[in-house]
């Protein structure tokens, strides 16, 4: 058989199968051809109810010219078959506002709801990581004797993404997987990118061991010598490390990675702690908390509900109080049955020796015993274990909310069984990227090529080997930009190439639900289940897609998430 006739052979159907990567049943009653057995070992239809699997043929020998046109051949009809695709698959687009479901949550199981306040109730416009990064920059100039041209780096709001690793004792950040390897291309240091030869010679490889790694809540303590930047608060702290090491590299001036970072990481606490941060954003409200989310329309439908809020936060109550009496009103007290400030989260959750104490709206602490959480009291600190006690909002009828995925949900999900919610601003962006058709073409032809690749990687000859070299050449191109499309440097913070970041590992572990803000939850009734979709293993088959009853749905379809109401 010419290879010509193979390919138009291979075309419909079975083809389709090449293009999505994995050979699956044929329809009943079909026979398919010989040349299917091309892509590997497969099932074939002999007669109408009876299936036999076949290992496959040996590999197509033909001379070197055919063999070349061959294989151009089957890549212009991969090619073909992808661009056709594309137009159907922008038909289920994803819901920048949906939630989405790491586990099968039901909201009529939930009595009582729960949140942190930063990034959680309160969102912030980008003056407020330029305001901490300035403000951090200024104190390790007057008060650390760094250089006075610091000064001249702003803050970036579009170089660094959640949940990298920063490498203490080298000064360099990356992205790491779910697997522990790292990408290679996302490697800086300073603000340029490190050559991949140098990266594979400082970690003899990609890979980074488990004992060099985070510890549980992402920190460079107790001999680890990665640092994992996880909420957003981090990411001027981030950015400043940057900008100091590319300072003093390009001034070729000496200096110490671990000190450079310890004088960083202080300096930032000192944002916090002195009361920088929190004077400059009370003083001038407006400017940096955010008033399109609608906290005050959620906190009310689920007060409508007959459902109990309460409250954990890290933030100083004068804090919390400014900003909720902007975003809800001034009484936004009455809304919540427990309120709780400076909780020192994730301390909070599992030291049970800190009693509660109770603080007035000056902050002013009292010195009496507490043995009941009252509705309209101010407490502080405290522990978990007394909260449950006094309460009895224990196991999944609770369900808490908050940004960071180790301080806030970890331990809620691993020791004491809350539901947990995830608030990731950054998914409402990337679901905006997904949605464009420049991502759709590049993805799906990224998968076309990378089926193409798997199946005719059996032709070992000389001449097929180059035109493999020159899809694999395309497909790295390919992968690169589906980096950039997203973040110039690092990419997406939920994929690497082909693998989950390490943030979106820990992120699918420790949170029930996630979204972009509280307000997705408006677009759901309370009685709403939220089902996590059956991904197919990689040694199961696509039996069933969402897609498959899209069109017989009055829902427009939205992938990953229940039906919006």
């Amino acid at each position: 058989m010419t290879p010509r006739a193979l390919v138009a052979r291979l075309r419909g159907s079975a083809f389709r199968e090449l293009l999505r990567g994995r050979g699956e049943p044929p329809p009943p009653g079909r026979l398919l051809s010989r040349s299917r057995s091309l892509c590997g070992a497969s099932w074939q239809q002999r007669s109408p109810g009876r299936r036999e699997w076949v290992q496959p043929a040996a590999p197509y020998t033909s001379s070197p010219g055919n063999m070349k046109s061959f294989l151009w051949e089957m890549y212009n009809e991969t090619k073909k078959v992808s661009e056709e695709h594309i137009f159907p698959a922008r038909a289920y687009f994803l819901n920048p506002d949906g939630i989405f479901a790491n586990n099968e949550v039901c909201l009529s199981d939930i009595e009582i709801y729960g949140f942190d306040y930063d990034y959680t109730l309160a969102f912030y416009s980008s003056n407020l990581h330029t305001l901490i990064f300035n403000a951090a920059r200024e104190i390790l100039i007057q008060q650390h004797n760094y250089p006075e041209d610091l000064r001249n780096y702003d803050y970036n709001p579009n170089f660094v993404i959640r949940g990298l690793h920063y490498d203490v004792q080298k000064g360099i950040v990356m992205k790491i997987d779910a697997f522990h390897y790292i990408q290679l291309g996302t490697i800086y240091r300073g603000l340029s990118p490190v050559p991949d030869e140098q990266v594979i010679e400082m970690y003899e490889g990609t890979h980074v061991p488990l004992e060099h790694m985070s510890d549980f809540y992402g920190k460079s303590s107790h001999g680890f010598t990665m640092k994992q930047f996880m909420d957003i608060f981090s990411l001027p702290e981030l950015t400043l490390l940057s900008c100091v090491n590319d300072y003093f590299i390009r001034q070729n001036i000496d200096f110490e990675p671990v000190y450079l970072y310890k004088d960083v990481k202080e300096v930032i606490r000192d944002v916090h702690v002195k009361g920088i941060l929190y004077g400059a954003v009370e003083q001038d409200i407006e400017k940096y908390v955010s008033h399109e989310e609608q906290t005050s329309t959620v906190l009310g439908k689920l007060i409508d509900s007959g459902k109990k809020l309460f409250l954990i936060t890290n933030s100083p109550f004068s804090f919390v109080d400014k900003g909720m009496q902007y975003m809800v009103g001034q009484d936004w007290r009455d809304l919540f049955d427990i309120i709780i400030v400076q909780a020192e989260k994730p301390a909070f959750f599992n030291d049970d020796r800190r009693p509660f104490r109770r603080a007035n709206q000056r902050d002013k602490l009292h010195w009496d015993k507490i043995s009941k959480l009252e509705k309209g009291q101010i407490y502080k600190q405290g522990n978990l274990y007394e909260f449950l006690k006094l309460t009895g909002w224990t196991g999944s009828k609770v369900l808490y909310f908050g940004d960071h995925i180790y301080s806030d949900l970890a331990d809620l999900t691993l020791k004491h069984g809350w539901r947990t919610g995830a608030i990731i601003p950054e998914l409402r962006s990337e679901i905006k990227t997904m949605n464009t058709e420049q991502y759709s073409q590049v993805v799906v032809w990224l998968q076309g090529l990378t089926g193409l690749l798997e199946r005719m990687q059996i032709y070992d000859d000389a001449e097929s080997r180059m035109v493999l070299q020159e899809w694999i050449k395309e497909r790295n191109e390919l992968r690169e930009l589906t980096k950039t499309i997203f973040n110039p440097q690092f990419g997406s913070i939920f994929r690497t190439h082909h693998n989950p970041t390490y943030f979106s590992r820990r992120l699918s572990r420790f949170a029930d639900i996630y979204m972009a803000s509280l307000s997705c939850i408006l677009n759901y009734n309370l009685h709403n289940t939220f089902y996590p979709r059956r991904t197919p293993l990689q040694h199961e088959a696509s039996l069933w897609s969402d897609q498959n009853c899209a069109s017989t749905s009055k829902y427009p379809y939205i992938e990953g998430e229940a039906q919006i109401k």
